[in-house]
């Protein structure tokens, strides 16, 4: 789920997508996304794809 709209949403700055993503993973988890927060989130993803789909990353977060 993109609380705050997602790849589109910011422009898709190409390196700063990917970092973006898990500061607002980290915000859910941390329980200060604001009015966007999910309640009770114990697990957050965030996945980067890039040149074409050759790269991919995948986050897997969780609460402390």
């Amino acid at each position: 789920m993109a609380t705050r709209g997602g790849l589109k949403a910011r422009g898709h700055p190409v390196g700063a997508t990917g970092v973006y993503q898990i500061v607002e993973v980290t915000q859910q988890l941390r329980g200060g996304a604001g009015k966007m927060q999910v309640p009770g989130a114990p697990l957050g993803l965030a996945q980067n794809i890039g040149d074409s789909g050759a790269t991919v990353l995948t986050h897997l977060l969780c609460a402390g």
